[in-house]
């Protein structure tokens, strides 16, 4: 018995693979410049538990590229060299960024990080949005927030909301305390 041919089908276009986002990132990770760099690796393994990925350093020991994992999250860090467009935050004695972690221990992680040289700048607290809150700064400058999320009575929360809406409305910072007056 002759057999039947199958009809011929379109032939299926070979397509390139998509480019995939590599194994343990996610689509935004941070990349710090700083004045040293494995200093600062050392420092993000110290305060915040960061598990160091990849060191590369020139023959001077300047840090070209460093890799750490905080949490699930990748972050990424070098020098500054001149001729670069980045710069350092403690040149700048300032920066427009902060980096923020969750956790679901934030004191633990605060204390931790404040006893590895972070200086408070805004202390941790409870919040009116339901986060225990705080700022932090690290020693090559870069600005950190940590928080978790608590539980609070719909009364604390208001409270805690007005308190911050006022001092907004006269034009302060719930974040930085009021100057000291010698009254």
């Amino acid at each position: 018995m002759p057999t039947r041919r199958k009809p011929r089908t379109a032939r299926r276009r070979r397509t390139k693979p998509k480019p995939r986002i590599p194994a343990g990132f996610h689509t935004i990770t941070p990349y710090l410049a700083v004045v040293g760099g494995a200093a600062a690796m050392d420092f993000y393994k110290k305060a915040f538990g960061a598990r160091e990925l990849l060191r590369q350093l020139t023959p001077d020991g300047k840090l070209i590229h460093g890799r750490l994992k905080i949490g699930d999250s990748m972050l990424f860090l070098s020098d500054v060299f001149q001729g670069s467009d980045r710069t350092a935050p403690s040149t700048l004695e300032t920066t427009t960024v902060a980096l923020h972690v969750y956790t679901t221990d934030v004191e633990t992680l605060w204390n931790r990080a404040v006893a590895a040289g972070a200086t408070v700048t805004m202390p941790l607290e409870d919040q009116f949005w339901g986060e225990r809150y705080g700022h932090l700064r690290d020693p090559f400058g870069h600005h950190w927030s940590l928080s978790m999320p608590i539980r609070m009575s719909r009364k604390e929360r208001e409270e805690k909301r007005r308190a911050a809406m006022a001092m907004f409305d006269r034009g302060e910072h719930p974040s930085h305390e009021p100057p000291e007056s010698d009254a």
